[in-house]
């Protein structure tokens, strides 16, 4: 057995600027993961998260000091052993089971004795903005069944009051990214149900949350950056209702797969998330939706051009994609 590993890092431009309470983004910055063995390439993508003192740099560091144990034949396994959940591990592990399955001649989901995968709905994002330039994307965006809202504090209840209005029939995810206090959660969380909004995603910040557990909002809440891999999920009874399971956050599908059951099994709802990135991203992530309350994963369609052969959309309902993206 010969392998190779080769490690690039690749930008693609948004449709328009992408903005969250942490700041805005013209382009999705990826890196991106090949691991050739015997004429065969799996390949996988991760985004290095600012949040988690990850960069482009460091990530791609982080996977080229592990090129002798990747050339040396290390699984998927070994792989969580060796480094911690994160972008890294995330690029690896998918890129992993890509080859797995193409040295096999079998779909990923086969191999990890999933259900042969079936179309999913997925939200659709609107960038933070003032409450009439979100009503004007909501409008134009009225036909899709679920919209999540990026938010940040001031002007909230504004912003989700015209969304509502421009778009009445859709119903609402917020996500504030840590951006709210305890006192804004309090204040708003009453008022929301009312305006559609069936999920509050991560109000305050990870370090905050415990002032959850005297609250008891009429929204369902989910963790997302209180939210990282498999040892986390136990701790999150009580404050949240939903977990957000991100496979840039968990390290790659092998951990995000483990997630997913025992997420299940403490009763929690599941939302697969991603960040900004293509399709070869989105693959992945894809299987973990199958069993999924809740499908976050438009990065493509936040795009102004994806990768060949990326996922097909009918308006927000993602179809499974084909072996020449991943799988």
């Amino acid at each position: 057995m010969t392998r190779k590993l080769r490690i690039k890092s690749e930008s693609f431009k948004l449709a328009q600027t992408f903005t969250i309470s942490r700041g805005s983004k013209t382009e999705a910055e990826v890196v991106t993961v090949e691991i050739e063995e015997d004429g065969k390439i799996g390949r996988g993508e991760c985004v290095p998260y600012a949040r988690y003192k990850e960069s482009v740099g460091s990530v791609s560091e982080i996977i080229d000091g592990l090129r002798d144990a990747i050339e040396g034949g290390v699984g998927r396994q070994r792989l969580r052993d060796l480094l911690k959940p994160g972008a890294a591990r995330n690029a690896i592990d998918c890129a992993l089971w890509d080859l797995e399955a193409k040295l096999a001649g079998k779909p990923v989901w086969e191999l990890a004795e999933l259900a042969k995968p079936h179309d999913v709905v997925t939200t659709y994002t609107l960038s933070l903005d003032t409450p009439a330039k979100m009503a004007e994307a909501a409008k134009a965006n009225a036909a899709r069944p679920f919209l999540k809202l990026k938010l940040a504090g001031p002007e909230d209840l504004e912003r989700v009051k015209a969304v509502h209005q421009a778009a009445p029939n859709v119903k609402l995810m917020v996500d504030a990214n840590e951006g709210w206090s305890i006192d804004d959660y309090k204040a708003l969380s009453p008022l929301l149900k009312n305006l559609g909004v069936v999920l509050i995603e991560q109000p305050l910040a990870a370090e905050d949350d415990l002032a959850l557990l005297a609250v008891k909002g009429s929204v369902p809440v989910c963790a997302d950056e209180s939210c990282h891999d498999l040892g986390t999920l136990r701790t999150l009874h009580g404050r949240y209702q939903c977990v957000n399971i991100k496979l840039d956050k968990a390290g790659g599908l092998t951990e995000a797969l483990a997630m997913v059951a025992e997420a299940k099994r403490l009763e929690f709802q599941v939302m697969v998330g991603c960040m900004v990135a293509t399709s070869l991203s989105m693959a992945p992530a894809f299987l973990v939706a199958q069993t999924a309350e809740f499908v976050d994963l438009d990065g493509p369609l936040l795009l102004a051009e994806d990768r060949p052969h990326g996922f097909k959309f009918s308006g927000s309902t993602m179809h499974p994609n084909g072996p020449e993206l991943w799988g």
